[in-house]
């Protein structure tokens, strides 16, 4: 008498997730995050706020200021200016996004379900880029508007259809984006929340600053080509001398984040987890 045997059917290999998979899972988490919703709050109340107070304190001096001063007025940047801080925002968001999960130890669950390290900072890079895309925009043209009837008092104002006035305020959500991005790529170098804070905040901040006591022709020539004074240029209708044109000063800060991000990407696939 025999004893038929059976075979077991293999075990099914688990599936592996598709990068459309990856990108979609970081834009839930982005959404999520407790972090990001506040983060952006105060960088919404600040940017416009400030953007707002700033508009009603040129307003207010107009009368006095000289006729070199008046010509040199730049409606668009005016209302955008709250931008140059409300950044910070989004600067802790970029850094969140990526430090929040080594802090947690979620980065090991997250390289386990895409091992392939350029997809996964890929699409954390997608995600985070699209949502402050899109908040950055509003913003700006949250900012610009109601400033724009403040500055009417004086018929001082511009309209979207204006030159180069869209761009300016579009401009104003690319720059928080890539800001973001910027301090995403430091978060993933340094992979500690308050040492990658504390880079961006000395990247926009400090050295501007430090620029400022070169000597000779060297402050302004450093100071445009830092990342805060190029991509800023890009809020720009009528940039100042010295300053980068938009476009220039926008690719500028392009190729800091780019160089940044695959600093990063080299980082993440030399090391563990």
């Amino acid at each position: 008498m025999t004893t038929e045997t059976t075979t077991a059917p293999a075990p099914a290999r688990p599936r592996r997730a598709t990068f459309g998979n990856v990108v979609s899972a970081e834009w839930t988490k982005v959404l999520t995050v407790r972090s990001t919703f506040w983060t952006l709050l105060a960088g919404i109340i600040v940017t416009i706020g400030l953007s707002l107070l700033l508009a009603w304190a040129f307003t207010s001096q107009y009368g006095e200021m000289s006729a070199a001063d008046r010509a040199e007025f730049d409606p668009a940047a005016y209302s955008l200016a709250g931008v140059n801080f409300g950044m910070v925002a989004f600067g802790v968001l970029g850094v969140l996004v990526i430090t929040g999960e080594y802090a947690t130890g979620m980065i090991r669950t997250s390289l386990i379900a895409m091992p392939r390290r350029v997809e996964f900072l890929a699409a954390k890079a997608l995600a985070l880029g699209a949502v402050t895309l899109i908040v950055g925009v509003l913003v700006s043209f949250a900012s610009f508007l109601p400033c724009q009837l403040i500055f009417k008092s004086q018929k001082i104002d511009a309209s979207l259809g204006d030159d180069g006035v869209l761009r300016a305020v579009v401009g104003g959500g690319l720059y928080l984006a890539l800001i973001a991005l910027l301090a995403l790529g430091i978060g993933a170098l340094l992979r500690h929340t308050a040492g990658s804070v504390s880079v961006i905040l000395g990247v926009l901040f400090v050295l501007p600053i430090i620029a400022q006591f070169l000597p000779g022709d060297w402050a302004s020539t450093v100071s445009r080509f830092l990342p805060s004074g190029a991509g800023g240029a890009v809020m720009s209708v009528k940039p100042a001398e010295g300053v980068l044109s938009p476009w220039t000063g926008f690719a500028v800060l392009v190729l800091y984040t780019v160089v940044v991000l695959a600093a990063a990407l080299f980082a993440i696939q030399k090391r563990d987890a």
